[in-house]
């Protein structure tokens, strides 16, 4: 697994929440980042990461954070406009899963 490149992580940076000004430092943008996408891409327990990323918990709570906050979501939109701006992006080819899952267990149903 390779960890984000320069050019990648110039790209993703401005996209982060800035640094809050009271309290503790929060741990290394780029290392957590690189946690997080090493146990994506590997699919190993949160446990099981290495510790040049730092602590498993600490990553955990950014990628949870960062989902509540629209982080990834902002980065995957301007990616996809680099992308289609660089005409790398062919549409035609793209799809998007529309998979219904049924609620369980007494879930409200649709009228």
């Amino acid at each position: 697994m390779s960890d984000l490149t320069d050019a990648q992580w110039e790209a993703i940076q401005p996209l982060l929440p800035p640094q809050r000004g009271r309290g503790r430092p929060r741990a290394d943008d780029r290392r957590t980042l690189n946690g997080i996408v090493y146990v994506l891409r590997t699919g190993c327990r949160w446990q099981d990461m290495p510790r040049r990323y730092g602590s498993p918990v600490t990553c955990w709570r950014r990628l949870r954070r960062w989902q509540q906050e629209g982080v990834w979501e902002r980065i995957w939109r301007t990616y996809l406009a680099m992308l289609e701006e660089r005409g790398q992006l062919q549409w035609p080819q793209t799809f998007l899963d529309g998979t219904f899952v049924p609620a369980k267990k007494g879930a409200r149903r649709w009228a």
